[in-house]
């Protein structure tokens, strides 16, 4: 079986069968200097193994899993052809048929959104696309060696709302030599979009990428923690202002319109996935297909597992995993039902942690619920070594 995310405000045990699949689809015009994820650049060749690969390895699953979120992700899926789009959801619809109610996200590069591509994933069913603004400075777009102009990003705002479709927003903040004002203005013209959803991620330099290369050299410099930081409060105080529900360490929503899908991983939900790189969450059990796009396509086409890393908690990993995911959501972990999905009690695994990281003013503790404070989410990264 394979897998990769999901939503619910409650946790949900093990035992019960996923109801989201995660689709990655791995091809982009070029690779973005900090970009880390599971790509390959201008590589239009491999298409058409890409889909046979897929098709194999849905069939792994052996009978129908219908699903209640469906996400399509990247690389750039809206780099497929509208034909090739069509056979890809073809693919995962006989596997995965949308459950009433549904919700089925595409990221999408702004760029690349049109008039026709529109006009198909209205006509499948396509309920929310997840556009990869990062940025409305020309600027800033330049150094972070994105593709497209600010003028796109509008544009596929538009296209996307007269779809009828949700609009979801990624912007990019701490970028080396980035000053506040040019954030603000960031936040300004994200808002005049009018979307329903804005995930906020501060620039991080990952090994392997050319930006931790060019870091290493010192052709780049990261921005200071304190600058970070207070991007980071303004983009929280601007978003709430304008009436965003701040529901995760970096994501901001309309009411009403939370990713389904990304709440079910925080959820500890288990959730189907394929393609290359691609992560599920079956029976308690986690599976990582390999990374290389050419070495995932080898392994199916050839009738072998792509599987690359495998991992089975124990009830304990599992509980504190949970933990984790659970205190990234700003409402925070319900001591009751931690309990009645995890069999373990908060303070029996991160008792004294707890203790410690309340008395910072990191974390609130009110007996029932356990819960991130302004100053805590401003080091939540910090933290999660603790209690893992």
């Amino acid at each position: 079986m394979f897998v990769n995310r999901l939503d619910s405000p409650a946790l949900i045990p093990i035992s019960k069968p996923p109801r989201a699949a995660y689709i990655h689809v791995p091809f982009c015009t070029h690779r973005c200097g900090y970009c880390n994820f599971t790509l390959v650049a201008n590589r239009n060749e491999l298409v058409e193994p890409y889909l046979r690969a897929i098709g194999k390895e849905l069939a792994l699953l052996g009978k129908v899993h219908p699903v209640d979120t469906l996400y399509f992700g990247g690389g750039t899926p809206t780099q497929l052809s509208c034909d090739n789009f069509q056979r890809l959801a073809d693919l995962v619809m006989r596997w995965h048929p949308l459950a009433e109610d549904y919700e089925w996200t595409v990221e999408a590069n702004p760029m690349d959104v049109t008039i026709q591509q529109i006009k198909l994933f209205e006509a499948l069913g396509v309920t929310r696309i997840s556009l990869g603004v990062q940025s409305f400075d020309p600027q800033k777009l330049q150094l972070l060696e994105r593709d497209h102009e600010v003028a796109d990003n509008s544009r596929a705002a538009t296209l996307v709302k007269e779809g009828g479709m949700q609009v979801a927003v990624d912007l990019i903040f701490g970028c080396p030599q980035e000053t506040l004002l040019t954030w603000q203005s960031d936040i300004d013209s994200v808002l005049l979009l009018e979307p329903n959803h804005i995930s906020t991620y501060g620039l991080t330099f990952e090994k392997g990428t050319q930006f931790w290369s060019r870091k290493q050299k010192g052709q780049l410099l990261e921005l200071e923690e304190d600058g970070q930081r207070q991007m980071y409060e303004m983009a929280i105080d601007q978003l709430t202002a304008a009436r965003f529900e701040h529901y995760e360490v970096s994501n901001f929503a309309r009411s009403g319109r939370r990713s389904r899908h990304n709440q079910v991983y925080w959820s500890g939900a288990p959730y189907f996935a394929v393609g290359p790189g691609a992560s599920r969450y079956v029976g308690g059990v986690r599976e990582t297909n390999h990374r290389s796009t050419t070495t995932y396509l080898k392994r199916v086409l050839a009738g072998e597992s792509p599987v690359a890393e495998r991992e089975e908690l124990s009830p304990e990993g599992r509980a504190r995993e949970l933990l984790v995911f659970g205190l990234r959501r700003l409402e925070g972990v319900d001591r009751e039902e931690f309990f009645q999905q995890t069999t373990w009690q908060v303070d029996g695994l991160v008792g004294s942690q707890l203790a410690r990281l309340c008395q910072l003013n990191l974390l609130q503790d009110d007996g029932r619920r356990v819960r991130l404070t302004r100053k805590g989410l401003l080091v939540s990264d910090a933290l999660w070594p603790e209690f893992l």
